[in-house]
């Protein structure tokens, strides 16, 4: 198999570690990261000479954050060739606020930030061309998750009364595109994340206990010297991965952030 990994970044890296025996092609703009890469076995290309590897490819994994025009991938691989899979990762910010309440696939899409209405409008670019979406939500795996930001002193104790998120670990992240590549649906949707949403203070407060690092001082959720964490604040979401389950025949390894963390320990 070809594999093009448009983006090859913690996600991409970890899909095609999951893919085995395939012949990877990334991009990247810097020419450090390629030379890099290519130290690695991998084919490396800057995103503007990619038409070529998108065209060999049988599978291509899309991941780069969308503008205000759409994906900026989507413009630059064109046309698709018949029987390409393609994953397109998304986020679940495209739900918006739900005031805790559950969200499914078919959910009505009520974004609250530029960043939402921008994967809106990426997802339709790359549904219209037989991809398949994959809406992520919080994402952790090694050197990305809350003991880092403990040990490191960013990270931020904040409770806000029955605010939840949905999480990821990556590698489960990766056994579900993995899943997607055996089992192609050609415009499927996919929410991809644990089993129990639980709110960021529980998550930290836990992790904290299995490393014995200290516990940062309470941090209100709408601090105003922290804008992005305000937005992340604003919604508040329970999300359904019941349809990858059904059809990709995929479970977590990682089914809550107790099981990640502990081995992340």
């Amino acid at each position: 198999m070809n594999l093009l990994v448009f983006g090859y970044g913690f996600i991409g890296a970890a899909f095609a570690r999951a893919v085995q025996g395939a012949r990877i092609t990334a991009t990247a703009r810097d020419p450090e990261k390629r030379a890099h890469l290519e130290s690695q076995g991998i084919t490396a290309v800057d995103p503007v000479d990619s038409q070529a590897a998108f065209e060999a490819a049988d599978s291509i994994l899309i991941t780069p954050a969308p503008g205000d025009d759409g994906c900026p991938a989507f413009a630059a691989l064109q046309p698709v060739r018949s029987g390409q899979w393609i994953g397109y990762l998304s986020t679940t910010g495209v739900y918006g606020d739900r005031d805790g309440g559950w969200v499914w696939e078919d959910s009505e899409l009520r974004p609250t930030s530029a960043e939402g209405r921008r994967r809106v409008l990426a997802e339709s670019q790359w549904l219209s061309a037989g991809a398949q979406v994959f809406r992520l939500p919080g994402l952790y795996g090694p050197g990305r998750n809350v003991i880092e930001r403990l040990k490191d002193g960013t990270a931020r104790r904040i409770h806000k009364p029955g605010h939840v998120f949905s999480r990821l670990h990556h590698d489960d992240c990766a056994t579900a595109l993995l899943a997607s590549l055996n089992r192609p649906r050609p415009g499927g949707i996919y929410n991809l994340c644990d089993d129990e949403p639980a709110p960021a203070d529980e998550v930290l407060l836990y992790a904290a206990d299995l490393t014995g690092l200290p516990v940062p001082e309470p941090t209100a959720w709408d601090d105003p010297r922290f804008p992005a964490m305000q937005r992340f604040y604003r919604d508040n979401k329970r999300v359904s991965n019941a349809r990858a389950k059904a059809e990709l025949g995929w479970f977590p390894r990682y089914p809550t952030y107790r099981e990640g963390l502990k081995a992340l320990v």
